[in-house]
């Protein structure tokens, strides 16, 4: 994205409590159970909530044996939320406000899919590089992420992300099968 454009998308005054305009189970789904509702940085904040979340996921995944967790979780975040924020978007008249963080939920997990459970267990500091890489592919979208975006309607607010955790990742599972 050039300046301009994201002067248009982020320097747009927030319209404090918009999710309001929708009903409860589409604010708890699109808002990630409120951590999007934080008045400064709300990406950010959707995106540490879903970090939190995944040490415990990595944790259930080593026990379990069930190592395809975080990709299939990124899946299922990805086509059970649509529906949720088209239908917030509809009711609260915006388009991808940002409040609506449940994208950073996917594209988190989608990160962490890259790389094995037991990493994260043994080394949680990863959480941390994983965080940082996602959420610089998440605000600057460079390589193409910015034309996923222009899908339209929720699969734009969608698929960004999606494709933002991919990138971030890979940036992240290559140099640690290596190490």
């Amino acid at each position: 994205m050039n300046r301009e454009e994201l002067k248009e998308k982020y320097g747009k005054k927030r319209v404090p409590h918009q999710w309001r305009g929708t009903d409860l189970l589409s604010t708890l789904v699109t808002t990630f159970f409120g951590s999007g509702m934080s008045p400064k940085a709300p990406g950010t904040m959707g995106s540490l909530a879903a970090t939190v979340v995944a040490y415990p996921m990595a944790l259930f995944a080593v026990h379990s044996g069930f190592w395809p967790l975080f990709f299939i979780a990124a899946i299922v975040v990805f086509f059970a939320a649509i529906p949720f924020v088209k239908k917030a978007m509809k009711d609260t008249g915006t388009e991808d406000p940002g409040w609506i963080v449940i994208d950073e939920v996917c594209g988190i997990f989608m990160t962490f899919a890259f790389i094995r459970p037991d990493w994260i267990t043994r080394a949680p500091w990863i959480l941390i590089i994983g965080f940082a890489l996602f959420r610089f592919f998440d605000i600057l979208k460079p390589l193409g992420i910015h034309r996923f975006e222009k899908f339209p309607g929720a699969w734009g607010v969608m698929a960004d992300d999606l494709l933002g955790g991919i990138y971030a990742g890979i940036l992240l599972g290559v140099p640690l099968y290596f190490i």
